[in-house]
Order: C-alpha cells, then structure tokens, then sequence
C-alpha cells in the first residue's frame, strides 16, 4: 500500500502534466496507466498546440523543446472553390500556434517526471478504483497487487474512463454528438505540400493537409465511418487527396511512399459534472471534441492548469471550497471549444443528404470569414484558443 495526496489514473499528457505541475507546489501524486511507456510512445497523435499550451511546456521547467523542435505556424488557409485564402493568426490576434506532436509532449513530460523523481507507474493491469477512500487498486507490471490511497483521486484516463463511471448516474450529464463521417488519415514520407495547414472544402468532401516534419507529413480526407483503411491502395489515396485540394491555381500536394492509414471516428461529448466528491475528471475522460478545431490536447492541459491550483489551494491552503471552482471554469472553455469546432467541422465537411442549397450556403460562410476581419478574427480567436475573457 502506497499514500500519496492526489492519485491520478491515466498517465497520457493530462496526467503527467497534472504530476508535474502538483509537483512544483510540494505535492506528491502517483499516476498509473494500464498502457505501457513504449505504447503510448508510438501512438502517432497529431499535435497542435495552442501558444499557452507551449508556454505552460517551456515555462514550467518540462522542457524547452517545443520551442527549438516544434514549428510556429503563424496562420492556415482556408481553401474552397479550388483556391487558398490565407487566415493570419499573428496580424489578427497577435498569437501563433505550435506544430508539435502529441506523442512529443508525451515523451517530454515522461522524461520531466522521470527526472524529477516523480511516481509513474506504467504498464499496470486490473485498475480499479474507490471514490470513498479514495483508493486506486490495481497490478503492477510485475504482477504485485497494489493499492495507492490518497486524499483526491483525478481520473485523465481518457474517453474510455473508468472515473468517469464512478460518478452516480442521477447526478450524470452527458451531452454528446454522433457525426456522420470520418477522417482517412495517412503518414507520408514526402516534402510539405504547404507552409502551413491547408483546410479544404471540396464538392468531394473535406480534407486537411498537415505536416510532421521535413520528410513525413499527415493527411486526412473525409470518408464514410465503415470504411476499411486497407482497402484503399496508395495510388487510389493520392488520387483522391490530389482532386479535393484541386483547383485554377495550380496546388497540387507532394506524393510519397504512404507508411500509415488509418480511419479516425470522431464526436462531441461532454461529462457533468467534472467533480463529484473527492473525484475530478480531466481531459477526455470528461471531454471529446472532434479533430477539426485542434482542440483536443490542448483542453486537455487547460484542464490540469486550472485543476493544479485548485488543488494547491485545497490542500496547501486549507481551503477544500476552492474544488468547487473547478469544473465551472473549465468547463466554460470545454464549450467554448465545442462550439469551435462543431463549427469548423459543419462549415467544412459534405454534409449528408445535402441540397444545392446547403452547399452553396457553407461557400458562403466560408467567403464571409476570409472575407471579413471580424469573420477571420473570429477563427483566430478558436483556433489559438484567445477567447476574448
């Protein structure tokens, strides 16, 4: 049996940042995760990281890599009609994002806790937990049967969490959103297409180009939720991507060997409340948001800002009220991010069953937001996570 002050269940970038952050106030935490280091390492997640996200990596001592690895990306186009229109971030709302992935923010703030002594436990197995204690029970990775009791049990085990069941289903508000599409994702080893993110409305349907690095880049189109990934060969993939960013100015994307596919379902879905007694929730294990917004991570590491002050306060500061504040404020930016990028995702994918109307209403919209500096400004705001306070 193991005590500790905060236990948290997930050790995926919400809980070791949570760790990290609890750590530089004094306080000690254990985080588990049934996955192993090396599983979660070559989980291939996109990444782009809104400026404060950076900050929060840089500024707190996890590590300055983001800085000197990742890529500032100070805009992204808007393509539709067969041409690119250009949002910039920097001149609308004085913020860039970060391109930088998700698996490297998992490996920086592994290493941080590593370095820093911190309690990880990868690789455990038969998790389970008691929200009375509370207590954390689980195997460890060689078989030993352990018990981690704590004065608060944080649950960032992801949209599949085990927390999240543990909180009565009378007192439960879930809110959530089924999509109709999915994303075909693809690595390629190939040279950027694109300075920066392209996303595309095409009468064939959504796709976004991203990148990773110089030599392999991430791709997505919008296909149907059934379809099968290996079916798809690599010339079949490179001719659809090629005609949906099409169009009389010539942009055509760079084509290489493809090393990845895979079809990525999404959904909106929101858990109330994100703290029930002891227990708080944080990152999807309370929230999803689809791909579209690049907001996912990013919620995530607003969460466990907001959530390590609470903390501090409640048990530095002998003021337990204090985790009453916490879900009303994270959760007045989990909808601001919802509604983003519910937005983003209907004002650019095909639309099931859509009439002429419909089409010709989202190339509209889509002309009134490249069209207007309120209208840019306002995805600016989303995109890099400036809401106006």
């Amino acid at each position: 049996m193991t005590r500790t002050q905060v236990g948290i269940v997930g050790a995926g970038p919400a809980g070791l940042m949570l760790s990290h952050l609890l750590s530089l106030n004094g306080i000690d935490s254990v985080v588990i995760d049934n996955r192993t280091r090396s599983e979660i390492e070559n989980t291939v997640r996109a990444g782009i990281l809104e400026a404060d996200s950076a900050r929060l990596l840089a500024g707190t001592g996890v590590s300055d890599r983001v800085l000197r690895e990742g890529h500032p990306h100070e805009g992204i186009d808007l393509r539709f009609g067969g041409e690119s229109h250009r949002v910039d971030f920097r001149a609308l709302v004085g913020e860039s994002v970060w391109l930088y992935p998700q698996t490297d923010v998992f490996v920086d703030l592994a290493n941080a806790r590593e370095r820093d002594g911190g309690d990880v436990r990868f690789g455990v197995s038969d998790t389970s937990v008691d929200i009375t204690g509370p207590a954390i029970r689980f195997t460890d990775s060689d078989g030993v049967p352990q018990e981690v009791r704590c004065d608060l049990l944080v649950g960032a085990d992801g949209s599949r969490s085990i927390c999240r069941a543990e909180v009565p289903e009378a007192l439960r508000r879930h809110s959530s959103r089924e999509y109709p599409f999915a994303w075909f994702g693809i690595i390629t080893e190939a040279p950027r297409s694109a300075p920066e993110l392209v996303y595309a409305h095409s009468p064939r349907g959504f796709a976004l180009i991203s990148q990773r690095t110089e030599t392999h880049q991430r791709m997505y189109f919008q296909c149907d939720p059934e379809t099968n990934a290996a079916a798809w060969s690599d010339d079949r993939i490179w001719e659809e991507l090629q005609a949906r960013v099409a169009g009389p100015d010539g942009f055509t994307l760079n084509e290489g060997p493809i090393t990845e596919k895979t079809v990525l379902r999404f959904r909106s879905f929101v858990a109330e409340p994100m703290r029930h007694g002891n227990l708080l929730l944080a990152g999807d294990a309370a929230h999803t948001v689809p791909p579209t917004g690049a907001k996912g991570l990013n919620l995530a590491l607003a969460d466990v800002g907001v959530l390590s002050e609470v903390i501090e306060r409640a048990l530095l500061k002998n003021d337990p009220d204090a985790l009453d504040e916490y879900g009303p404020r994270a959760l007045e930016r989990v909808w601001k991010a919802q509604h983003f990028s519910y937005w983003m995702t209907t004002m650019l994918h095909a639309l099931p069953a859509a009439t002429d109307f419909d089409v010709r209403r989202q190339l509209g919209e889509l002309a009134s937001v490249v069209g207007s500096e309120a209208g840019s400004r306002y995805l600016a705001e989303g995109y890099t996570g400036c809401w106006p306070a």
